[in-house]
Formats: C-alpha cells, structure tokens, sequence
C-alpha cells in the first residue's frame, strides 16, 4: 500500500510541477496582461493544488495534511479573486486586450467591421 501511495504522490507533484512550468511559459510568451492573468490564475493555481495534493498523499493523515489543506483552500480562494481584482485594475487603468494576436483594442476591431468584435 505504501508504494502505491508514493507513486500517486510523485505523479501529483511531476504533474503539478508540469502545470507550472506550463504556467510560467505562458506568463513570458502570451501577448497582453489579460491572457498572462489566465496563465497565472488558471496554470499556476492548478499547479500548486497538484503539489499541494502529492504532499498530503505522501504525508499520510498527520497534522501537515490539515494544514497543506488549509493552504490550498486558500489557494482556490485567493488566486481567482486576485486575477479578477487585477484584471478589473488594468481595464480601469485604460489597458486593452490583444484582438487576433495584434495591438488593435477591441473597441477598434468593431468600428472596422461595422459589426461587434467576436472576442
């Protein structure tokens, strides 16, 4: 029983650890500030909660896995209402999304096509 543990553990913390490194790529290769958000609020968040969840499976039931539950609860709370707070923050300060891959806001894109953008 004890192998099966490990090996549940370590596929949780290597895919977590994917997640991440995927995450972190995405912070440095995505256009704008909007979609580095996604990559850090969605990838990371997903990340952590993997190594989060492969530390509690490799510690057993002990005193350490209610408290790497509790920072995981935090995690789920935390990481989305400050993606939302700051993509609020970056719209307020007159910051607009990438449309298609180019530096045209959204607002632009529609007075072009005579029609709604499709983003």
């Amino acid at each position: 029983m004890a192998l099966l543990a490990d090996i549940a553990s370590w596929a949780c913390l290597i895919a977590g650890s994917l997640f991440a490194f995927i995450g972190a790529v995405g912070i440095i290769r995505l256009p704008d500030v909007f979609a580095r958000m996604h990559g850090a609020g969605i990838l990371d968040t997903l990340g952590m909660g993997l190594i989060l969840a492969g530390l509690m499976i490799h510690e057993g039931f002990t005193l350490v896995t209610v408290k790497l539950v509790l920072i995981v609860v935090f995690i789920f709370f935390a990481s989305p209402t400050t993606t939302h707070a700051l993509a609020r923050a970056a719209l307020n300060g007159g910051v607009e999304p990438v449309v298609d891959g180019k530096n045209a806001p959204a607002a632009e894109t529609s007075e072009r096509t005579g029609g709604p953008s499709k983003t």
